[in-house]
């Protein structure tokens, strides 16, 4: 499918606009297991249990956390992403591949604001129209469709002339649904599970790919 006539770019944040090797988002996920641990009183087994089951049916931990539990997300948020970010290095080539997309640049991540703008930063990526977090999408995380229209009928783009990148496969189906191009980046964190789900449910992944600022350039 062509990308001839996109004129809005939405990416996702962890393990797309960086490469999975950096393990920031291992970091993360330590972090939320302590969370668990610590807000629940179970043990570090029975919060990554917990946080899977979460994960698989409320999109993310904090999703289920809040549902399940009534823990508030600010302070959450404020402790999982209290990270390492020296990993992270400036990628001129990315940048110079998305500034050169025509149209507006949109960052959709299920993380807050504030740690996805110390991440661009880090990645020299400041270039971005603008950045959505869970918290601006009223807590709704991808997977959740009410997530992607609050993003649609705010910035007010067609989805038709739109493109989503991201690297879990569960959040492209309602991209796809909506008319979107969808592409794929890399396998992220997700097991053999996960990706034997996507392999047969496939079709709302249209494009694929390891190497994103490649695929760009390609699109030119």
């Amino acid at each position: 499918m062509s990308f001839a006539d996109v004129d809005t770019w939405i990416f996702d944040l962890d393990n797309t606009l960086y490469d999975p090797s950096v393990a920031l988002f291992a970091q993360i996920e330590q972090r939320m297991t302590d969370y668990v641990t610590r807000q629940l009183g179970v043990s570090k087994e029975q919060a990554a249990r917990l946080r899977d089951d979460y994960w698989r049916n409320h999109g993310t931990t904090l999703a289920g956390l809040m549902s399940e539990h009534g823990i508030q997300p600010g302070p959450y948020l404020a402790d999982v992403h209290d990270i390492d970010f020296s990993a992270l290095q400036p990628d001129p080539a990315l940048a110079e591949a998305i500034r050169a997309l025509p149209g507006r640049k949109i960052v959709h991540t299920n993380a807050d604001r504030a740690y996805a703008i110390r991440v661009l930063d880090r990645r020299g990526l400041m270039l971005f129209d603008a950045i959505w977090g869970v918290e601006e999408v009223d807590f709704h995380p991808k997977p959740d469709p009410r997530a992607y229209a609050t993003v649609i009928e705010a910035e007010a783009f067609d989805p038709a002339r739109a493109a989503f990148f991201e690297d879990d496969p569960r959040n492209l189906q309602v991209p796809h649904d909506l008319g979107m191009r969808t592409v794929l980046v890399g396998n992220g964190r997700h097991g053999p599970d996960e990706l034997a789900h996507d392999h047969q449910h496939g079709a709302h992944v249209q494009h694929r790919t390891d190497d994103l600022t490649a695929f760009l350039r390609g699109l030119g």
